[in-house]
């Protein structure tokens, strides 16, 4: 009987090893290149990898400017609601290259030319801040209530509940995280476009 025993494992022992290498070779056929979890952003805090969860998959990056892109900037220099749309665009990638930085600082013109939308826009992004980019409750006050002052209900309210949430350490970071995502989703895609582009020109609501 021990011989039989003996003599059947020296036979199923190759086979063994041949099943063993045949799978590793099919799970490592079936392998497939890792999708990609994060990008990189920058703003005038710096770069930082971001989970692409947190982009908005419907814009794509592009390699050159089209014309509609070419007089967007051009228009931007001197009108409020292009450099707002503009500020837009490239902080989703939207038609131009990603750069966070870039779009800060044409939201921040359009604000100081008198756009009601990026007034509103910078100071709730000062309130809380993006990411790795810190809050800077001054200069979201200072926006928030130029905003208010041009009655604007929204941005009363939003300073009135800030201020609020201050009495208590704990609570206000509670609030600032929350708004921070409602927030970076208004960016992404809350906050809509001013502008259209037909038969070579930009028109404006």
């Amino acid at each position: 009987m021990d011989y039989c025993h003996s003599l059947l494992r020296r036979i199923l022992q190759p086979i063994g090893l041949v099943v063993t290498l045949c799978t590793c070779l099919i799970a490592g056929c079936s392998q497939t290149t890792p999708v990609a979890k994060s990008m990189r952003i920058c703003d005038d805090s710096g770069c930082s990898e971001r989970s692409t969860q947190e982009t908005n998959t419907e814009y794509k990056p592009v390699e050159a400017k089209s014309e509609e892109m070419i007089a967007l900037e051009k228009l931007a220099a001197k009108e409020p609601k292009a450099a707002y749309d503009l500020a837009l665009r490239l902080f989703r990638g939207d038609g131009v290259k990603q750069d966070s930085y870039e779009s800060l600082q044409w939201m921040r013109k359009a604000a100081e030319r008198g756009s009601l939308d990026a007034q509103k826009a910078l100071g709730r992004l000062y309130l809380t801040g993006l990411e790795e980019m810190g809050s800077d409750p001054a200069e979201a006050e200072k926006w928030l209530m130029i905003a208010a002052g041009r009655g604007d209900k929204e941005s009363e309210e939003l300073l009135a509940e800030a201020s609020a949430a201050k009495k208590n350490e704990q609570n206000y970071y509670q609030w600032r995280t929350r708004w921070r995502n409602v927030f970076y989703g208004y960016w992404y895609r809350g906050y809509r476009y001013l502008g259209y582009w037909r038969s070579g020109y930009w028109y404006y609501y």
